[in-house]
């Protein structure tokens, strides 16, 4: 079963669930509680996460290096857009 999941690609498919999970989940506490990081700040760490099982998914379907390529470049402008709202030179 497991060699099934890894193969079709669902597993990337779970943990992209999860990721807009999490989100969801500590948006709704912050606006129940108050507390909690800012979407904002949580933004730029998941949305590179989700290029970077975007690219594994499709390594694990047999996709071309192109959109791969595309994916992990998602990733890289997310982490380094990240890096420039939150770094000490802005």
């Amino acid at each position: 079963m497991m060699e099934r999941l890894v193969a079709s690609g669902l597993i990337a498919d779970i943990v992209l669930a999860a990721i807009a999970l999490e989100a969801l989940a500590l948006w709704a506490y912050r606006r129940a509680t108050g507390m909690g990081p800012r979407l904002l700040d949580l933004a730029g760490a998941m949305v590179s996460g989700a290029f970077l099982v975007l690219a594994l998914r499709l390594a694990l379907t047999g996709a071309g290096a192109g959109p791969i390529l595309l994916a992990t470049t998602g990733a890289l402008a997310a982490h380094l857009a990240d890096l420039a709202r939150r770094g000490p030179w802005r």
